[in-house]
């Protein structure tokens, strides 16, 4: 029993874990949000100056700038953990044999691509006014 409890938690908690990096950060968000919304609520019914550069900031949509150094940044991470999971498949792959190991290189092909296409992207983006 204890080991049919173990393999159903397991991917239980790993989307659990994906939803909450998606959901908590947002929350986070929206609560403080909400926070600055009631501080402006409130100065405004007790008749104080609200400054329009505040309001501007509220209700515009910010975004980060798209940058080819983010890009860069982002390739280079992606492309480290690629090359983690690799040296972890060549380790495994000396105690388990190299049959083993080929889930571990496959596993990090998919960081270490995206990691390209980041560096490639910067690359294509150097030099241009970006919005």
């Amino acid at each position: 029993m204890h080991d049919e409890s173990i393999a159903i938690l397991i991917p239980i908690s790993m989307f659990a874990m994906i939803a909450a990096i998606v959901i908590v950060p947002n929350w986070l968000r929206s609560k403080e949000r909400q926070k600055m919304q009631d501080t402006l609520r409130v100065a405004y019914e007790k008749g104080q100056p609200v400054p329009p550069e505040i309001i501007e900031a509220m209700t515009r949509d910010v975004k980060p700038a798209i940058s080819p150094y983010r890009d860069i940044r982002r390739a280079v991470v992606l492309i480290a953990i690629a090359l983690a999971l690799g040296v972890v498949g060549v380790a495994h792959g000396q105690n388990e044999g190299y049959d083993e190991a080929w889930g571990w290189w496959a596993g990090a092909s998919f960081p270490g691509f995206i990691g390209l296409g980041y560096l490639l992207i910067a690359l294509f983006t150097r030099g241009k006014k970006l919005a």
